[in-house]
């Protein structure tokens, strides 16, 4: 049950900054990212995993470039799914170092393995159409 209710929260998590990223940005917000730098500036007095977790937003979040879609819904998934998928395996590797937390270091074992798989996937699919 933890399983299911972490990788939901992740999910949305991710699914909430590509939302973000599609959409005009709000005042206060970066017109690059369309995410609010603020909240991911470092401050001294965050833990380590809050600064691994930020610091994996912003490296997801600069690998999803607002770009224009090309109209091909297969393009354009698998273009912004690799960012996003890295995304999901940079911030399971802040849990395998800080996390205490059995169960949830297994899921973010199982989740680095399989987008690392799906990432491959995803690659060879975009290197085969010329990209």
């Amino acid at each position: 049950m933890k399983r299911l209710i972490l990788a939901s929260v992740v999910s949305m998590f991710c699914l909430e900054i590509a939302i973000a990223q599609q959409t005009a940005p709000m005042p206060g917000m970066d017109m690059k990212s369309g995410m609010d730098n603020k909240m991911m500036d470092t401050n001294p007095s965050d833990s380590a995993s809050t600064k691994g977790y930020k610091a994996a937003m912003m490296k997801m979040t600069e690998g999803m470039p607002m770009m224009e879609f090309t109209g091909d819904a297969d393009f354009d998934f698998m273009s912004k799914m690799r960012a996003h998928h890295q995304g999901a395996i940079d911030m399971a590797k802040v849990v395998l170092v800080n996390g205490k937390d059995a169960e949830v270091k297994k899921l973010a074992q199982d989740i680095v393995a399989a987008q690392e798989k799906e990432i491959l996937t995803i690659n060879a699919w975009l290197k085969a159409k010329g990209t």
